[in-house]
Order: C-alpha cells, then sequence, then structure tokens
C-alpha cells in the first residue's frame, strides 16, 4: 500500500526525511490495528518526491507545501474516523518534523482506492477477500 510524499526541498531537514516516511507508515499501521503485522507491515511502502522550490504550486502560483497521498484496497481508510485519524496524524507529524514552520494550510492529503483484484502482493493479483485472508494470517 504505497504512500507517496511529495515535499517541496527545505520543508522539512534532510536529516528528517527517514523519520517522516518511518512515522507516518506506523501511523498508517496503527490506525488500522496492523502494527507488528508481518504480512502488511513490509507492504506498506513509501516514496518521496522532493521538488525544487518553484515547482510546487497551490492556485497555480509556486508554494512551499508538501502532499500525502495513499493507494489502498478499499477496505483500508474506509471510515471517516480513520481517514480523520490517520491524514490529522500525518498532517501533524509533517508539522513537527518541519519545527512548525510548514504551516497545516500548506500540507495536502488524499486517498485512493484500487479497484478489487488489481492490489500485488508476492507478484500475485490478489482480491480484497485474498488481501484479507492474508492479513488475518500475519
Amino acid at each position: 500500500m504505497p504512500i507517496s510524499l511529495t515535499l517541496t526541498e527545505g520543508v522539512i531537514p534532510a536529516d528528517k526525511m527517514h523519520v517522516v516516511v518511518a512515522k507516518i507508515t506506523e501511523s498508517f499501521l496503527n490506525h488500522h490495528g496492523l502494527g507488528g503485522n508481518k504480512v502488511m507491515t513490509p507492504n506498506v511502502t513509501a516514496h518521496l518526491n522532493v521538488l525544487p522550490k518553484g515547482q510546487t504550486f497551490s492556485a497555480g502560483k509556486p508554494v512551499e507545501g508538501a502532499w500525502i497521498e495513499t493507494k489502498t484496497p478499499s477496505f483500508a481508510l474506509a471510515s471517516h474516523d480513520i481517514q480523520t485519524a490517520f491524514f490529522g496524524e500525518a498532517t501533524q507529524i509533517l508539522h513537527d518534523l518541519s519545527g512548525g514552520t510548514l504551516a497545516k494550510d500548506r500540507i495536502w492529503s488524499n486517498g485512493v482506492h484500487a479497484v478489487d483484484g488489481t492490489w500485488n502482493l508476492d507478484g500475485k493479483a490478489m482480491t480484497n477477500a485474498e488481501l484479507g485472508q492474508a492479513v488475518a494470517a500475519g
């Protein structure tokens, strides 16, 4: 379940980048009750895009900010309570690790749900039911 983080260069100190990824990944797992799950933990992946100043925009104008996007099966981030809790905590993590300089109104997020049957673990496209069985075994 990839988490894509896009940051304008300099909004998070370079030495904190790995901490951002680790904390947001941990938050995602914990909000789904999956912290330490042997199947899901290694399958919550992330990639970090750091773009130069002048290459990130809001309202068509350059802005320094952060963007969080998740791609998950439809059973993840399925309730508004979990969505609110996870994205709220992820926003707070970015704000805190910026030293408070990245304003929360410059952190945007969204979640995308994959079509059932298209999620791939270990080289096999799996349905939500199959994923559920794998997670339960982990």
